[in-house]
């Protein structure tokens, strides 16, 4: 596949320069990104879009990162924890990397983080935000490109308290990001929870649970439910015609990746999210313009945060003029400055972005076609919840 290709390739460079190579590596005259991500089974569509935009941005920053010249390894995790750890010890052992970027799914994340962080590497999220890195396991060497997993359904559950709402039901993979997703929603949703249903992650068949729902008849459902598992959701509930009698609430379920697929049944539905892809920011306008002339589609929020992942790298390594010194690189990282596709924002003691979120609804666009559009702001400068727990300190 293209990953495995790309990881030889690289691999290759470094055995054919021999001595030379691992000399520079030595001097910091390179800068090594494992990039862990998935490229088989069901997440693999978000994989390689995050894969083409990690590698636009490399493009627009002419393929260096701090000014040194940028080697990219990349890991499959197959959405499995134990392909993750060893994805991860390769990266660490044989690769020598100096970052470890990714992944999607927080199980994986979990997984892997000790590792890395007893590493001199530096953890990158481009993704999973679990609750145990934003609170007492938070370390001085973790970055994030995306949000802490409770947040976006926070702002969710805020604007669903205008709903005038008898119950709602709750749906999510029954892994550490459902977990943490039912839970952000709980935090500021005030009204009735009917139930509250985890199902396999993976799953792509949801006639048990649309069973369970039309014994409920709740007032509305709300669903996360990322990549394969959400565009299948939307396609069965909308032949179901559950939504006739139910409101339909989601996060991270639709996103400019699986709009196209997912198509007529997604108009009309409400989610949140942190990435305005309508954002006038220079760097988000570069992003958005640069991926559709190169791929022919749109960029999702997936994408969004792993081409921001490479200018925060690189913001890093020109702050502490090269990677030799961890602290320093982790110094110059918590500045966050660069120009991000989210604009200007800050990142929060734990290393989670603070930032603001959106409201979304999906509407007929030209020739009919769902299209996404920006509603306004719900929350500004939002901070997670876990925050005040994490004691790390730089100082």
């Amino acid at each position: 596949m293209a990953a495995s290709r790309t990881l030889c390739l690289a691999a290759a460079v470094v055995a054919l320069a021999g001595p030379a190579a691992a000399q520079d590596v030595r001097a910091g005259q390179e800068v090594r990104v494992g990039f862990l991500n998935t490229f088989t089974g069901g997440g693999a569509v978000i994989g390689e879009e995050m894969k083409k935009a990690w590698e636009l941005a490399l493009e627009h920053l002419g393929g260096k990162l701090g000014g040194l010249k940028a080697l990219t390894f990349y890991g499959d995790d197959q959405l499995k924890p134990e392909a993750g750890i060893a994805a991860v010890e390769k990266f660490l052992r044989q690769d020598k990397v100096h970052f470890v970027a990714g992944p999607i799914w927080s199980n994986v994340m979990i997984a892997v983080k000790d590792r890395v962080l007893t590493s001199n590497a530096i953890l990158v999220s481009t993704n999973a935000g679990p609750s145990q890195l934003a609170g007492r396991e938070c370390s001085l060497y973790f970055f994030s490109t995306s949000w802490q997993g409770d947040q976006v359904p926070e702002a969710m559950g805020h604007l669903m308290n205008g709903e005038n709402l008898k119950d709602v039901l709750l749906m999510a993979p029954n892994y550490q990001a459902g977990k943490d997703v039912l839970a952000g929603f709980e935090r500021f949703y005030k009204g009735k929870v009917s139930e509250r249903i985890l199902f396999k992650l993976g799953t792509t068949d949801y006639q048990a649970e649309f069973a369970s729902i039309r014994a409920k008849k709740p007032g509305a459902v709300f669903v996360f439910a990322p990549g394969a598992m959400g565009t299948a959701f939307m396609k069965q509930w909308a032949a179901a015609g559950l939504g006739k009698e139910i409101r339909l609430y989601t996060v991270f379920v639709i996103n400019h990746l699986n709009l196209p697929a997912i198509g007529e049944a997604a108009i009309g539905s409400y989610f949140a999210d942190y990435w305005n892809a309508e954002s006038d920011a220079p760097a988000n306008q570069r992003f958005v313009k640069g991926f559709i002339a190169k791929h022919k589609a749109h960029p999702s929020h997936f994408a969004a945060q792993a081409y921001d992942a490479a200018f925060l790298i690189d913001s890093g390594v020109k702050g502490a003029r090269g990677v030799s010194d961890r602290k320093a690189l982790a110094m110059a990282l918590r500045k966050a400055d660069y120009d991000s596709i989210r604009g200007r924002f800050s990142f929060n003691v734990n290393g989670f972005p603070i930032q603001d979120y959106y409201k979304f609804s999906v509407v007929k666009g030209p020739g009919g076609a769902p299209a996404i559009k920006t509603e306004g702001v719900v929350f500004k400068a939002h901070k997670d919840a876990y925050h005040g727990e994490c004691k790390a300190t730089l100082q």
